[in-house]
């Protein structure tokens, strides 16, 4: 998987430090290659809830079968 700037990707993992649960959608606002990408993640109203720099094991494209859902945003512990 090639990863390109402004990628929206699907989070392979939880991060609980930053309110992130897998299969949350980001965008890719950076790549470090080979070792790190820079991700955003937003509420449906734009707020950033994090700005998270991964390796890239930790994101995965968006596949066609997946579907997108909402729920509420929980709070950062950092």
């Amino acid at each position: 998987m090639t990863l390109r700037s402004l990628d929206v990707v699907v989070l392979n993992e939880d991060q609980p430090a930053y309110g992130l649960k897998r299969g949350d959608l980001g965008t890719i606002v950076e790549v470090y290659a080979p070792d790190a990408v820079e991700v955003e993640f937003v509420t449906a109203s734009g707020r950033t809830q994090a700005l998270v720099t991964l390796p890239p094991s930790a994101v995965r494209e968006v596949g066609d079968d997946d579907l997108v859902a909402v729920r509420p945003a929980t709070s950062r512990d950092v």
